[in-house]
């Protein structure tokens, strides 16, 4: 795919460093909220925003087109751009275009979504690897008639599964796992090998109240434990039923969730890091699902960014 993906999978995480940011806030936010906060993002240094693309809500394209235009060196991040939302040669070419614009500055998370999901659009969910494969295989035959971004765009896939991160490893920069414990870096990593990037969603909850914390965190939870994609992975990891009925046991949420101060946010940062993560993107939850928690996100990123891991 000339122009798209071949940018590497160690360059990539050099320069996504050791963690960024992944925000629901954005999508909930207006055009002007949701540009000074990415700008705030900016100030307090953290090279890469991650945004996501759900029904409903902002298409993800032209959302990054405003966040970019709204700052001037964060990366934006599709996490992630389902295939079931465009096809294959609008998926490139919007790649493209943004990558041209603003080189460096854009990486296109591709996945295949969920089965509900894709059925409320009108699609049909078919098998998931073989799903992917058709569609880069079409998207690196999609004509483009206007300049190609240099350096090309960086290309990762949403993967779970052995054969996910497989393809991931083959075709792409890297992976970008959701909603996972620690262990499931090393379990990716195995099935990558070292040279893509691995960059992991960490959701966090900062507080000084546990019960609070684990409150936040299963509202956010329950939605996600109930799609086979996300329990199907944590079952392949060793959690069993009763760790994933209704909203989840505390042994289960304690392990994708983290709920605590900086330190323990840091802490779990640095435990992906040393099982195989490149990058981590922090996703804080609060009661607010319009809150881009730029504070807490700033008292962590002091703690963070300055020593790099």
């Amino acid at each position: 795919m000339s122009g798209i993906g071949g940018y590497g999978g160690r360059r990539l995480a050099t320069m996504l460093g050791p963690a960024g940011v992944w925000s629901w806030a954005l999508q909930r936010l207006g055009a002007s909220d949701a540009g000074a906060a990415a700008r705030g993002l900016e100030a307090i240094g953290y090279p890469a925003v991650w945004i996501p693309e759900t029904l409903g809500n902002k298409e993800v394209f032209s959302h990054a087109a405003i966040l970019l235009s709204a700052t001037q060196r964060i990366a934006v991040a599709s996490g992630i751009a389902s295939v079931h939302a465009r096809d294959p040669m609008a998926m490139a070419n919007g790649a493209r275009t943004l990558g041209e614009a603003y080189p460096g500055r854009f990486i296109l998370g591709l996945g295949v979504s969920h089965a509900p999901s894709v059925a409320t659009r009108g699609g049909t969910y078919g098998p998931p690897l073989e799903t992917m494969r058709a569609y880069l295989d079409a998207m690196a035959a999609a004509t483009y008639g206007a300049p190609e971004p240099q350096p090309p765009v960086p290309v990762v896939l949403a993967a779970l599964g052995p054969r996910m991160l497989e393809l991931a490893a083959e075709r792409a920069d890297g992976a970008h796992p959701y909603f996972v414990p620690v262990e499931h870096a090393a379990f990716a990593r195995r099935h990558l090998g070292p040279e893509p990037c691995l960059v992991v969603e960490q959701t966090a909850v900062l507080t000084t109240d546990p019960a609070d914390g684990r409150r936040i965190a299963r509202a956010f939870a329950k939605n996600y434990l109930a799609l086979p994609n996300y329990a199907n992975n944590l079952r392949r990891l060793g959690w069993g039923d009763e760790d994933l009925a209704g909203t989840g046991s505390d042994r289960l949420i304690d392990a994708v969730i983290v709920c605590g101060d900086v330190d323990a946010i840091v802490g779990r940062v640095r435990a992906h890091l040393d099982a195989g993560a490149d990058n981590v993107c922090l996703q804080l939850r609060s009661d607010s699902s319009s809150d881009p928690a730029l504070g807490a996100l700033a008292e962590i990123g002091a703690a963070l960014l300055e020593t790099g891991r």
